[in-house]
């Protein structure tokens, strides 16, 4: 009998165990399924949209596939001229520079050339493509909301394009119109105006020539391996001279439909306020370009890249003391075979 109610108890009590722990795993299982969810709801998926209203309550819908406009250029080269001018477009929206996308572009490069970090970080976890949609999240988020909601979003921060070929694969239907001045043009106007600018000695022509080349080397050669249908050169001086054929260019190049309210700089130019084309040449060719320039072509200073060239082949024209030539298509740098 004893035995007997030793087993019953025996039995009872596995029972109750067992029911308990069926108990406490269905817990289990249900509080992992909240926590999931909450992640989930937390975490933004990558095909998720970014969703914003403007003022007239007309929603827009942003994510990674859309067609992203970035400017760039070295300073001084037109980016702020080409970004009012697409400004201009009632379905375009630009805004003033962000500055902190090309700093964030700078750390996440700077990241991939150290080896010791890449091997840390992908020790922890953060991977490439953990990097890669925390930064295609940043810069989306950045660009639609440091601004109005419009169609078409585009991005005016000049040293972004160093970061071209990056961009184009965060943003696989972004394009890119980098802006390109006469070298000269734009280090006078850096100097001139005190336009400050990281790495740029103000106090020497040299320094800014030398700077500006090696900036424009690494956007130029990121537009060739990006490719013509996804990055467009524009030339300043063919803007300023020639806006509405450059215009037409553009927003074929952009696939956005064309609109006059985009010329209206054009009556500016020339005119105080307006855009400036040629005042560097007066000031600039008989002096500072004899005395800097060809001293130091002289001295072969001659900043070398991929075949791009600071010396042009303009010397032959200063010395002649024509300027007419000094026109849309004399910019400072020339690609052999171009």
């Amino acid at each position: 009998m004893r035995v007997t109610m030793r087993r019953v108890l025996l039995v009872v009590g596995s029972v109750v165990a067992l029911m308990v722990t069926l108990h406490l795993g269905q817990q289990v299982l249900e509080c992992q399924q909240v926590l999931s969810e909450r992640r989930h709801r937390l975490m933004r998926p990558e095909s998720e949209e970014l969703v914003m209203m403007d003022s007239n309550h007309v929603e827009y819908r942003y994510s990674k596939e859309m067609p992203l406009i970035f400017i760039g250029g070295v300073p001084r080269s037109g980016t702020t001229l080409m970004r009012a001018m697409l400004d201009a477009h009632p379905e375009v929206r630009c805004g003033e520079e962000t500055r902190i996308i090309p700093r964030v572009l700078a750390m996440r490069q700077a990241w991939s050339k150290s080896g010791r970090e890449k091997m840390r970080l992908d020790e922890a976890g953060v991977t490439d493509q953990v990097l890669d949609a925390a930064m295609q999240a940043f810069i989306l988020e950045v660009i639609a909301k440091h601004g109005e909601p419009a169609r078409y979003l585009c991005n005016k921060d000049p040293f972004t394009l160093k970061s071209s070929v990056y961009l184009s694969r965060l943003f696989p239907n972004s394009k890119f119109l980098l802006m390109v001045r006469d070298g000269r043009a734009s280090v006078h106007s850096m100097i001139t105006r005190k336009v400050t600018i990281a790495g740029f000695d103000l106090n020497s022509y040299r320094d800014c020539l030398t700077k500006w080349n090696k900036a424009i080397e690494v956007m130029y050669s990121q537009c060739l391996e990006i490719g013509r249908s996804r990055c467009l050169p524009v030339y300043y001086e063919q803007l300023v001279l020639h806006p509405e054929q450059s215009m037409h260019t553009i927003m074929k190049f952009l696939d956005i439909s064309w609109s006059d309210t985009v010329l209206h700089h054009e009556e500016l130019i020339g005119k105080p306020g307006g855009v400036s084309l040629s005042k560097w040449v007066s000031w600039l060719l008989p002096q500072l370009f004899k005395q800097h320039f060809l001293t130091q072509c002289r001295l072969r200073l001659k900043l070398r890249a991929k075949g791009l060239c600071l010396c042009l082949g303009m010397v032959s024209r200063a010395r002649s003391g024509s300027t007419s030539s000094f026109t849309a298509q004399g910019f400072v740098f020339l690609r052999k075979g171009v």
